[in-house]
């Protein structure tokens, strides 16, 4: 794990602590969506990321939770950079750092083509330089705000040597998403010590092996159509027979951890034996939509995080 002496406040908090990740925050009413925040603060999860895809701006949409929470993290995971300019970006983390008591982590993407392309309408760059100009031009930003010596903290969502390197050299750290406690040892090779590793670990909760394939399969769906996780895996030692859509029942299982909360709990241990600073859990349920309280609070309740 990381030394958090060398972290921006808001991730030091973070350190050898578990959170959520979740798409569901999209599904509920702008005047309900702080009830995630407030769940998950009151369970004793440390941060809650959200995306940015198809639905709410990342922005505004980490706003409406922290405002209605007293003491979880929330971050990006991730923020497009196609979505706003640098300056844009900057300002903004520093505001809701300044409001919300270095609660906000700023998590950057590069995003996919498809999504940059045809839903934003911008031509898809090569990913490790488009983000290096854009971390780049986020330390160049001026400000006459008040708050823009507001100390903020930044990560990027990195799964190639390369793409990690930049995380070594301009951001706090990195944000890898649909991997193994083995691309996690790896990162923290590249990383070094000093850099925080956030780790996305998507878990089936219960349920029988044809349900959880069922469902890994289904969450894996889109990803296998993307070339930066093909990369990814490929470097992990799976190959093009893998690849079909919904991933191979070996692919599945080395991404999606099935069981119960001890099952779930080795995972985690996995991640921070490898490097990890933080742990953000999926729960992938029947839908992408319905909060999923009850098996967050018994994860929750087994492995203590609220006592």
């Amino acid at each position: 794990m990381t030394d958090s002496t060398s972290l921006p406040r808001s991730l030091a908090a973070l350190q050898g602590t578990v959170g959520i990740w979740t798409t569901t925050t999209e599904s509920l009413p702008a005047g309900r969506v702080g009830e995630v925040a407030q769940r998950l603060d009151a369970m004793g999860y440390r941060a809650l990321w959200i995306p940015e895809a198809w639905g709410r701006e990342a922005f505004s949409n980490a706003q409406l939770q922290l405002s209605q929470s007293s003491r979880i993290t929330i971050a990006t995971g991730i923020a497009n950079i196609w979505g706003r300019d640098a300056v844009a970006a900057v300002n903004a983390a520093r505001t809701l750092n300044a409001a919300f008591a270095d609660r906000f982590v700023l998590g950057l993407g590069v995003s996919h083509a498809p999504l940059v392309e045809r839903l934003r309408g911008h031509h898809y760059q090569t990913p490790v330089t488009a983000m290096r100009s854009y971390l780049e031009a986020m330390d160049a930003a001026t400000s006459f705000s008040p708050d823009h010596r507001q100390p903020y903290a930044r990560v990027i969502a990195a799964l190639g040597p390369k793409m990690l390197e930049v995380a070594r050299q301009h951001a706090d750290g990195a944000h890898p998403y649909l991997v193994t406690p083995e691309h996690t040892a790896r990162a923290r090779e590249v990383l070094g010590p000093d850099k925080f590793i956030g780790v996305e670990q998507a878990v089936v909760l219960g349920g029988s092996r044809d349900e959880f394939l069922e469902r890994a399969g289904a969450h894996l769906e889109i990803y296998t159509g993307l070339d930066n996780y093909r990369n990814s895996w490929r470097r992990l030692g799976f190959g093009d027979d893998d690849f079909g859509r919904g991933g191979s029942t070996r692919l599945r299982e080395a991404l999606v951890t099935h069981g119960n909360a001890d099952a779930i709990r080795q995972r985690i241990d996995e991640h921070f034996a490898a490097g990890a600073s933080h742990v953000c859990l999926q729960f992938l349920g029947q839908d992408l939509t319905t909060p999923l309280y009850d098996e967050w609070a018994e994860v929750a309740n087994a492995l203590g995080l609220g006592q």
